[in-house]
């Protein structure tokens, strides 16, 4: 199995002087579904984000990420060649990133814009067979006749499912989720989530998404990640996150994360939980005070 994300020795300190991320190292394999899971501003997004290399991190240091061998940022400083590195990231943000005025079929296609001329990419000209490609898209997630609607009169789960349909046209090897589900109704959360892992699965695309229920990290992923105040602190099996774990992990902020139900579960459909990898013993490192 090959590594699709190496991170190494990452910080990241806000102009506030708030430290985002604090020493993250982190390895993730190919074809891996993993889950990040934490409290609120316990820095999620923003790993997200670095990964992608949509964010710099602090300069002076050894940081390093890495996305299939390709350096994406080292030292604070973005590659030179990140555009090229994007092109198989796809990126899945919790409100959507669809424009709302251009008919669903285009909002897919953009997808595929690293691959056309530039004044293709400014008139939005499509060949018969990339049309094909961003319909057969999105038949895999369920909204095929939704092509030729404008984005705007999506719901927001079909929003979502859209957006991952253009991670698929993108020819995405790696998929970040950003709290995909955070502001989804069951059904559409379940139908998102599902689809995330038949893509994980059927195309053996390392799949990272955020969330905030733990029970649904255990549902879909094998393993999970959870960040306090900007650390790795837990990163193993999922079904090991018990409520006496977290507590030891997350102190009081525990109650808040265990507050938060599984309501992908609660619609009692008798769909079996996606079957879990094995997965080596966990690593647990107790967040030290900032």
């Amino acid at each position: 199995m090959s590594t699709a994300i190496t991170i190494s020795g990452l910080n990241k300190t806000f102009c506030s002087g708030r430290k985002a991320l604090q020493d993250i190292h982190l390895t993730i394999e190919a074809g891996e579904m993993v889950a990040l899971i934490g409290a609120s501003g316990s820095g999620k997004s923003t790993l997200l984000r670095h990964m992608a290399g949509l964010m710099a991190g602090d300069s002076g240091g050894q940081g390093l990420v890495q996305i299939h061998g390709s350096t994406v940022q080292r030292d604070g400083k973005v590659a030179s060649d990140i555009r090229s590195i994007r092109s198989g990231v796809g990126f899945v943000f919790q409100q959507f990133n669809l424009v709302d005025r251009l008919p669903v079929i285009v909002n897919v296609l953009a997808g595929s814009l690293h691959r056309v001329p530039l004044w293709r990419s400014l008139t939005r000209w499509f060949t018969e067979s990339e049309v094909a490609r961003g319909m057969e898209a999105l038949r895999r997630v369920g909204i095929a006749e939704c092509g030729p609607q404008r984005a705007s009169t999506l719901s927001g789960g079909q929003q979502q499912r859209a957006a991952i349909a253009r991670a698929l046209v993108q020819g995405a090897r790696v998929i970040l989720a950003d709290e995909p589900i955070a502001s989804l109704d069951p059904e559409s959360s379940r139908k998102v989530m599902d689809i995330l892992a038949r893509v994980n699965r059927e195309d053996q695309c390392t799949v990272v998404v955020s969330l905030h229920q733990v029970n649904v990290a255990m549902k879909y992923c094998a393993r999970t990640v959870a960040l306090h105040q900007g650390r790795v602190v837990y990163d193993g099996p999922s079904v090991a996150l018990t409520p006496t774990l977290l507590r030891e992990l997350y102190g009081a902020e525990a109650d808040d994360i265990l507050a938060l139900g599984d309501h992908i579960s609660s619609l009692q459909d008798n769909k079996p939980a996606a079957p879990h990898l094995a997965w080596p013993a966990p690593v647990v490192a107790m967040a030290q005070a900032a």
